[in-house]
């Protein structure tokens, strides 16, 4: 089976950090995320998804870092099913994310209180697959004056 989420908002409380007994690191927060739609009357409507979202290790310390209310990001992971009994008896359940990566999406620097810029990375970019630092490396860039030079003869173009 699979299980993928990928989710963009804005996280509705500042992350909540603790460690497990082993060391480990774990950092929930909680973000919103929302859909503008037309209702059928032509009105203007809206939905919003309020979704608890877990982050280990690494990528937890840097959430606790560098995240606060109001910011937004992208989160990638799996959808996780919560069950657990309230004071009452009565069985409750929700469903949250457990992530693997998540992406800061608020410009550095910005008039809100943008991330620090001269301690967080470049491109914000946080994954637990990478077990060194937690960071995901951006993708080489090519730059214009290193372009090779390629030999195609005009009649293999198909336009």
């Amino acid at each position: 089976m699979y299980n993928r989420v990928i989710l963009v908002g804005n996280l509705t409380r500042d992350p909540e950090l603790r460690y497990m007994p082993n060391g480990g690191a774990v950092c929930t927060i909680g973000i919103a995320t929302n859909r503008k739609y037309k209702k059928q009357d032509g009105s203007a409507g809206e939905e919003v998804c309020f979704v608890d979202v877990t982050f280990f290790g690494r990528t937890a310390e840097v959430a606790n870092q560098y995240l606060k209310r109001g910011k937004k990001i992208l989160v990638e992971g799996r959808l996780k099913l919560d069950q657990w009994t309230d004071q009452n008896g009565g069985k409750r359940s929700k469903h949250s994310v457990v992530a693997d990566n998540m992406q800061m999406l608020d410009s550095k620097g910005s008039s809100e209180g943008g991330y620090d810029q001269n301690s967080a990375p470049a491109n914000g970019n946080y994954s637990n697959n990478n077990q060194n630092s937690g960071y995901r490396q951006p993708a080489q860039e090519v730059q214009s004056d290193k372009i090779p030079d390629i030999d195609i003869d005009e009649d293999e173009i198909p336009f």
